[in-house]
């Protein structure tokens, strides 16, 4: 099985921390980074939100990582507050930072902050979320979006069975009915997890081998704000609803994120499914969040992308510090990710799809989580 060779897999994503550059496109850094002994200098960290996970270990890892290279952290989380957000980068830059990593809310809300810090000769590297229709973006770090969707969609589909994990057709005809999610429409991330699942879903779609009876396929009408747990839950719970009566039931749910996922779960249980009569139907995930991990040890739900912040946290750290010693860091895409205002030069990393066969060699092998967490 394919998810079965992941060794290969986790091997290219550490190499992916020290390969060397595929060339970039503008040189961005110079006019901001200034020249001098940047030693012990004030770096500006600023993440989401506290309410998921994955941003506490993004904020900590970043910061512990910094630190030990002699620089000076501030860590704040706007948690999902754009005015907070937007304090919270002005008086990074009133205390005098020297460089910006940001995590936005709103990759749109914060270019005003972004001229100051250009104003200021302040270098920016947006972590993981582009910020868009701003030049004053330096770099971005982030793993590869399209093919997270791509990866949800797959485990879908080798789920419900219309795929065997080599990509070869599985023994499941159809129809089968499956509903979509998407993520937060103001967060750039969303709409590659999205087009990357639809570029795998729509031809069996097309072909009636996946059925949407809730008729919503476009991306407006399955995003979910602020990537918002409650929000998910009570979207399924109206489809379930409205739509699924009788003995009509719902064979799987292509879900961006984890705490999406708990959500529609959720909404499943309080409508029957769970049991040895209705089990769950196939829900997809992302960022392996220690509950839904548990959940697909527990076989609810029944996959998740693997995200290693640990590496991303890492990449961006060496970027800074690069930058900040007036130097060009490695990037290695610089034609997909434009924000409105340029090409943002970039540096990907491979992410990883992980279900009930794979956990412990990716998530416990790799020392991300204890095999005392997951129980």
């Amino acid at each position: 099985m394919r998810f079965g060779r992941i060794a290969t897999v986790v091997s290219a994503i550490a190499l992916a921390t020290t390969v060397a550059s595929c060339g970039s496109s503008e040189k961005t850094v110079d006019v901001q980074a200034g020249s001098g002994d940047k030693t012990g200098a004030l770096v500006g960290v600023t993440m989401p939100t506290k309410s998921s996970e994955r941003w506490i270990h993004d904020g900590d890892n970043v910061k512990k990582s910094l630190e030990a290279l002699g620089y000076k952290v501030d860590l704040q989380y706007a948690e999902n507050d754009i005015p907070t957000q937007v304090n919270q980068i002005e008086n990074q830059i009133t205390k005098g930072a020297k460089l910006l990593i940001v995590a936005s809310i709103d990759g749109t809300a914060i270019t005003t902050q972004l001229q100051q810090a250009a104003d200021n000769k302040i270098p920016v590297i947006a972590y993981d979320r582009l910020i868009r229709n701003s030049p004053n973006v330096d770099y971005y770090t982030t793993f590869d979006n399209f093919k997270v969707g791509v990866q949800q969609a797959t485990s879908l589909l080798v789920g419900l069975k219309v795929q065997n994990a080599d990509g070869s057709e599985g023994e499941a005809k159809g129809p089968l009915n499956v509903e979509l999610f998407a993520g937060s429409p103001d967060d750039n991330n969303a709409t590659f997890f999205f087009n990357g699942a639809m570029s795998v879903l729509k031809p069996y779609i097309d072909k009636g081998v996946l059925t949407v009876k809730s008729d919503q396929t476009e991306f407006k009408q399955v995003a979910i704000l602020r990537w918002d747990p409650a929000t998910a839950q009570k979207r399924m719970e109206d489809i379930l609803t409205k739509t699924y009566t009788g003995s009509q039931k719902v064979d799987g749910v292509l879900s961006p994120y984890d705490g999406l996922s708990i959500g529609i779960l959720s909404a499943l249980k309080s409508n029957g499914y769970g049991t040895s009569d209705q089990p769950y139907p196939v829900v997809t995930g992302q960022d392996a969040e220690l509950a839904s991990v548990k959940s697909i040890v527990a076989g609810e739900q029944y996959s998740t992308i693997f995200k290693d912040t640990r590496k991303l946290a890492e990449v961006t750290v060496k970027m800074a510090d690069t930058v900040l010693k007036g130097g060009k860091p490695e990037v290695n895409n610089t034609k997909d990710y434009e924000n409105g205002a340029k090409v943002v030069p970039s540096y990907l990393l491979e992410p990883v799809i992980v279900d009930k066969d794979n956990y412990r060699e990716v998530v416990v092998d790799s020392g991300y989580y204890s095999a005392d967490q997951l129980g």
